[in-house]
């Protein structure tokens, strides 16, 4: 099988697999909708002076990464359902080949997805903040917006290595979320320096204005890469060892 025809294969099976689709889908859906709802009703009233008002614009963001999560955790899981994995293979033999043209075509989803999601929530919500308005010609919106769709499309390979290697979304989720909306928190109130560096934390410095602690916008994006790059490196070799 070529390479553009396994690429196609992956591509067909996340516009088939409904739970997958719908996932992918939930990121833009997601993170518009609260992103208007919340700029619709207290957007101005929380808009304070001293304020990282670009920041804030993202805030529905929380919400998308982790439907960019399930996302790459449900497009690997897939494989493990019902001898998925034993047929894509017999079809693939060649398993860096199938795992590479997955992470690509999850990498590519989460990235045009997630570029459009973070286009379109910022533009949704800023026209409701009046001249508290964040424009997207003012100092770092731009480089927000665009980093904002490469740290889902992050976010969704990291959960899609680790899933490769648990072969389950639902541990990988339980892992995962708890880690974003808890874990983090805690640990920054504990040791800031060393929260700086987890995932999340770090990659979403791109999204700031003006960026916090020891990383810079794009050092932390780095970072999340590289959180990334380690998780599909691991998938990787679990795909190749063991068996299907």
């Amino acid at each position: 099988m070529s390479v553009s025809a396994v690429v196609r294969s992956e591509w067909l099976k996340i516009r088939t697999l409904r739970g997958v689709l719908g996932s992918l889908l939930a990121v833009f859906a997601v993170t518009v909708a609260i992103t208007v709802l919340v700029s619709a009703t207290v957007g101005r009233a929380e808009a304070e002076p001293g304020d990282d008002l670009l920041f804030g614009a993202f805030y529905a963001l929380n919400f998308g990464q982790i439907a960019a999560l399930a996302f790459g955790a449900t497009a690997v899981s897939s494989e493990y359902l019902d001898g998925a994995l034993r047929v894509s293979l017999a079809a693939v033999p060649d398993r860096t080949l199938f795992y590479g043209a997955k992470s690509a075509v999850i990498g590519c989803c989460g990235l045009i997805v997630g570029t459009a999601t973070t286009f379109g929530a910022f533009l949704a919500g800023q026209a409701f903040m009046g001249p508290e308005a964040v424009h997207l010609g003012d100092p770092g919106a731009l480089r927000a917006c665009v980093g904002g769709g490469v740290y889902l499309a992050l976010m969704a390979l990291f959960a899609a290595g680790l899933t490769a290697v648990l072969r389950s979304a639902v541990a990988v989720l339980s892992i995962l979320i708890p880690l974003l909306l808890i874990v983090s928190f805690v640990v920054g109130d504990v040791a800031a320096v060393a929260a700086d560096f987890l995932p999340d934390r770090a990659g979403q410095q791109v999204l700031r204005q003006h960026p916090v602690g020891s990383l810079g916008p794009w050092t932390g994006l780095a970072v999340t890469a590289l959180w990334a790059a380690v998780a599909q490196l691991a998938g990787w070799w679990a795909v190749r060892r063991r068996d299907a």
